[in-house]
């Protein structure tokens, strides 16, 4: 699943402070191999590089 910006996603990384936030992508790359990287911003701070195989897509059900 591909993401685009202004989407809401869950990084799953265990080397990241932000692993099981909830973030915005903000940027999408593009690497020399057609593989897309995300920038994901957080409340407290952003992610960049984040492989796509490490998102997943928000729960869009707000409360």
């Amino acid at each position: 699943m591909s993401f685009e910006e202004d989407d809401r996603v869950v990084l799953s990384d265990d080397h990241s402070e932000f692993d099981g936030q909830e973030g915005t992508v903000t940027q999408v790359m593009e690497t020399m191999f057609g593989d897309a990287t995300y920038t994901v911003s957080f409340d407290e701070g952003q992610e960049t590089g984040v492989p796509e195989d490490a998102l997943s897509a928000a729960d869009e059900t707000e409360e």
